[in-house]
């Protein structure tokens, strides 16, 4: 009886010690925009990156976390890195105002940078392993902060996303939609997409995150156009060709494609595959040097 009593204890124990996604209230930093930041610790902490996974709309950082299709918890769990979770106060994420759209501007993209400072410190993460992933409006704006804080990350994995910039509001209106981009109709220069990417943070000339852009190609959501922009975006301001160096068919699956355009871009096309491109951990995680 006493030691049935005894292991009754240890396993509540151990199930209350047990690693979980936790709410930090306050992460500090003056943007006016306020999503709420989730971070999950694993058990047994191996490594010191950070990987900040970023939700699709329509959803939060605990519904996310939860979804078994999104395997980072599990990449936490096996590598021993801390994630992030950000969670939106709109339906989307804000990947249209000027607010969102710049450096320090004050919208959700500056809220999540101030997330990433957090953790650095509080972590004890090494600024050179931060990672941002993410799907739909997460990968739309996995890129913008690409664009808007790349001192603060090393590479993006982004799903069926649209170039930075490409949902900017006319108006000026918070998480809008613009159907104009989601159709696959703003269609641009590299140069010119290009600048969009230099303009949100003006004078900035040092290292770019190294991207990773993954597209389905019946997207009925994000017209399978944007894969094309987004990479055109990116050869230009890396100043690289458009046509890729290589490109491996059935890669990392059967009917997708990698194009390979240099150390710092990589494209997956996935032919057949819809709104959204599902995770894929271990391309991902290869991707970031996890």
């Amino acid at each position: 009886m006493h030691l049935q009593s005894l292991a009754t204890v240890l396993t509540f124990g151990s199930a209350a010690l047990a690693a979980q996604l936790t709410q930090v209230s306050n992460y500090g930093g003056s943007a006016r925009a306020k999503p709420g930041m989730w971070v999950y610790v694993p058990d047994k902490l191996q490594s010191n990156a950070l990987v900040v996974a970023i939700h699709s709309c329509q959803s939060s950082a605990q519904k996310y976390f939860a979804n078994a299709k999104i395997p980072w918890k599990q990449g936490s769990d096996r590598k021993g890195y801390v994630t992030v979770w950000p969670s939106s106060t709109t339906e989307c994420w804000d990947v249209s105002s000027k607010a969102s759209l710049s450096h320090d501007g004050g919208g959700d993209s500056n809220a999540i940078a101030n997330m990433i400072k957090y953790a650095i410190t509080q972590y004890k993460i090494d600024p050179k392993k931060v990672f941002v992933t993410g799907g739909s409006s997460g990968g739309m704006m996995s890129n913008v902060l690409a664009a808007t804080y790349p001192d603060l990350i090393s590479a993006v994995s982004l799903y069926s996303g649209v170039p930075a910039g490409c949902f900017v509001s006319s108006s000026g209106a918070a998480a809008a939609w613009n159907n104009t981009c989601s159709g696959g109709q703003s269609r641009a220069t590299g140069a010119a997409w290009g600048n969009v990417v230099r303009a949100m943070y003006p004078g900035y000339n040092d290292t770019r995150p190294r991207m990773q852009i993954w597209h389905g190609s019946t997207d009925g959501t994000l017209a399978p156009q944007n894969y094309q922009e987004t990479i055109k975006q990116w050869t230009n301001v890396f100043g690289v060709s458009e046509t890729p160096t290589s490109s491996k068919p059935n890669t990392p699956e059967a009917n997708y494609r990698m194009d390979d355009f240099g150390p710092n871009l990589e494209g997956i096309w996935a032919q057949g595959v819809g709104h959204s491109v599902p995770s894929h951990l271990d391309a991902s995680e290869a991707w970031f040097g996890l």
